[in-house]
């Protein structure tokens, strides 16, 4: 607002509206127009009005809070309060003020400055925001709508499939029916036809003997061999309907050669993994922690056991038992004549061992071995996997080497068998070197076949989901997997014993990285321990590597 003194002028407006402003009431501090004056008198009528021309306007100098009896005349600066003459040679002493009316102008100045930009800018602002705001809520509640609509679409979708299975095992079920009941009347027919031929051969039989002719008799023609060749008995073998039900995970069913299944994954295993994703990544340069010496050459596997330890085997029948240190914790002699074929550790931390030639999976308790699984003559014990359900996976070959498939084993029963696609082609390839596997934390079940240099990754039912043969990687050799396992995001690492690296990819097969700058020259042993840390036996050096590959 100008002072009266001010060389340019600044039109002053009434407070009450938006003409010139001529005159001041001192009483209310408000300036007015000659059409507001009435209207301010009779608005407040209650209280006294003091109406003079704005250039002769006294601005309401307030009484110090301080000091009795004492006005406040001018605006400590330091400060912002008001003070009066006591306080400037007191307390405010030294500080820079300015003339109350001088003060007054200018937050009043303020005051109009900030109230035109709240007003002009500031609101305007926030109902444009209000209406994007507005927008954006628009826009959400039609993509859940839309969400809403596609998951009842697939709702339907589903059920029709749920359907089609069921429709399809219903036709099956009927055509079975009707062939067995065709053939069985069928059979039944041709017995029926020959007993009028037996009665009416009876009868004519007593009426020759009542005759007495004797060419009648002597003419007679025997039909008994013929009535004692029955017709054979048809063997029909009625269907039994096989179906497994694992809550909330799995349902399936067997007809015969008609098989189907339906999956899912738990709202609750699938809300831990997401979270834990949400706090893991790859780190941008996988470190070495530490390089232990095992002293076993060459060096086949590894199985952690916890944070600090882990079994190593090689080329003799003792497994030993290794801190990070390199200090040997404890030893095992196994029953194998040469060496175990693969170790592994339940979830109980027990050793788990294969022995190829005696056919027998066996486990260490108290320093002793025990069988727990004994192998089909003609197939012998390979790599092992402990599952998360305490079952057994069992990578599995013939003597001659030929054919390769993997078991699962619910204690000494046989659950499940893994070998032929759809199609009825083997999914493994025969050969001399190792199938390695290792169940996923979804279920699926991952193979490294050597013979075909390629990894190949089964779901719970045995239906190949993918393979990958390393072309990503874009390594300068061929791929060469050997050892696999998979960690608590769900990725799958495979040691590629050509190229000295390990490749990481994620549950789906998609190639992440690979870590090819810790020294590991190659590498044969591969395990993960209790801290998410990769433990890599080095086949020629006997040494095993830990290392960090995630934050």
């Amino acid at each position: 607002m100008a002072t009266p003194t001010t060389q340019a002028q600044e039109v002053i407006t009434c407070d009450l509206c938006t003409n010139p402003t001529r005159k001041f009431c001192n009483n209310c501090q408000v300036s007015l127009c000659a059409d507001c004056i009435n209207k301010h008198v009779e608005k407040l009528d209650s209280l006294p009005h003091d109406i003079v021309p704005f250039k002769d306007r006294k601005v309401a100098i307030p009484e110090c809070e301080f000091h009795s009896n004492q006005r406040c005349e001018a605006h400590c600066q330091q400060c912002d309060v008001p003070v009066c003459l006591k306080c400037i040679f007191g307390p405010h002493n030294g500080h820079k003020v300015k003339d109350m009316p001088e003060s007054f102008n200018d937050k009043k100045k303020q005051l109009e400055k900030e109230t035109k930009e709240i007003e002009s800018t500031i609101i305007p602002q926030y109902k444009k925001k209000n209406e994007e705001t507005e927008s954006k809520i628009s826009i959400i509640m039609a993509k859940f709508e839309e969400l809403d609509k596609e998951k009842e679409n697939h709702r339907k979708f589903w059920h029709q499939e749920v359907d089609t299975i069921f429709n399809t095992l219903g036709s099956l079920i009927k055509f079975k029916k009707e062939n067995h009941l065709a053939a069985l009347k069928s059979h039944q027919s041709k017995i029926n036809n020959c007993i009028p031929d037996m009665i009416q051969t009876v009868q004519q039989n007593k009426m020759i003997m009542k005759s007495k002719k004797v060419s009648a008799i002597t003419n007679y023609k025997s039909k008994l061999q013929e009535y004692r060749n029955m017709p054979t008995d048809i063997d029909v073998k009625l269907p039994t309907l096989k179906t497994n039900t694992v809550q909330g995970r799995e349902l399936s069913l067997e007809l015969g050669e008609y098989k189907a299944s339906l999956t899912q994954t738990t709202l609750s295993s699938l809300t831990e993994e997401v979270s834990y994703l949400s706090l893991q990544k790859l780190l941008e340069q996988a470190k070495s922690i530490t390089t232990i010496p095992t002293g076993v050459n060459p060096l086949h596997h590894v199985a952690c056991v916890g944070v600090d330890e882990a079994w190593v085997s090689g080329g003799d029948k003792t497994i030993r038992r290794v801190d990070i240190h390199g200090s040997v914790r404890d030893t095992v002699t196994t029953t194998c004549q040469y060496c175990p074929n693969h170790i592994t550790v339940t979830r109980q931390g027990e050793l788990v061992y294969s022995d190829g030639d005696s056919r027998t999976v066996n486990i260490v308790r108290h320093g002793r071995s025990e069988t727990l699984i004994t192998i089909p003559q003609g197939w012998h014990p390979g790599i092992l996997c402990c599952t998360k359900s305490g079952d057994i996976l069992v990578s599995m070959y013939t003597t001659d080497f030929s054919q390769r498939k993997i078991v699962r084993y619910q204690g000494h029963t046989v659950k499940q068998e893994i070998d032929r696609d759809d199609d009825g082609e083997p999914i493994y390839k025969g050969g001399k070197y190792p199938l390695y596997v290792v169940e996923n934390n979804n279920g699926d079940i991952c193979a490294s076949d050597n013979n075909a240099d390629t990894v190949v990754v089964v779901n719970k039912s045995g239906r190949v989901r993918f393979r990958y043969d390393g072309t990503p990687a874009r390594r300068k050799k061929s791929f060469n997997p050997v050892p696999i396992v998979t960690d608590s995001m769900s990725q799958i690492i495979v040691a590629d014993i050509n190229n000295d690296c390990l490749h990481i990819l994620d549950q789906n097969g998609q190639f992440l990285r690979c870590v090819d700058n810790c020294g590991l020259d190659k590498p044969q042993g591969l395990s993960v321990d209790s801290e998410g840390r990769l433990w890599v036996g080095l086949y020629k050096s006997g040494e095993v590597k830990v290392i960090q590959y995630m934050k």
